[in-house]
């Protein structure tokens, strides 16, 4: 699997994972998703909104549309499981449709960063994907963990790439409309 595809898969996995989290997060009982809890950010909702905020701030880099930090000063918090849902699913459509878009040459294209008063930092998109995505997974672990906590059980989130595991992702990547070209052979 070369580069691209594997950006590519990731960013289908990226969406699945998501959508699987935040069936059960709209499943909480009233209180929950704000309710204190021992993680990096005090409550799922803060993680949560963490999360979609810096995926924009790395997105709008590779992009290269220029909003840079300024993203943190407009972007505002959800409280809502299910409009935090809708936020993460479509930041994670225009993320599949960026990776769909890549050429080989783009993932070693520096693009500028803003890194606020450390200035812009030239960094290459294929090293900012990767950021991304593992800045994804660390915080989505996170949730999942602090969801033990709650009145609903954390959803599987590593069923998605191998051959083995597409029966029990193959209804969920077809509502998706997911190019599962592994589980799909």
């Amino acid at each position: 699997m070369g580069q691209l595809t594997h950006f590519r898969r990731m960013a289908e996995n990226n969406l699945w994972s998501n959508d699987r989290l935040y069936r059960a997060l709209q499943a909480l009982q009233p209180g929950e998703l704000e309710a204190p809890r021992t993680s990096f950010f005090p409550s799922l909702k803060e993680t949560l909104n963490h999360i979609l905020s810096v995926d924009l701030f790395y997105l709008d880099m590779v992009e290269e549309r220029g909003v840079g930090t300024k993203i943190f000063d407009t972007y505002v918090d959800s409280g809502d499981a299910k409009e935090l849902a809708e936020r993460q699913s479509a930041f994670d459509r225009r993320l599949l449709a960026f990776c769909e878009s890549l050429s080989p040459a783009d993932l070693d294209r520096r693009v500028l960063t803003d890194r606020g008063e450390a200035g812009m930092i030239p960094e290459r998109i294929g090293d900012l994907l990767a950021h991304l995505f593992i800045h994804e997974i660390h915080h989505r672990g996170q949730v999942h963990a602090m969801l033990s906590g709650t009145s609903v059980k954390p959803p599987q989130l590593d069923e998605y790439f191998l051959d083995y595991d597409w029966k029990f992702r193959r209804e969920e990547v077809a509502r998706l409309r997911l190019d599962d070209q592994a589980g799909a052979n």
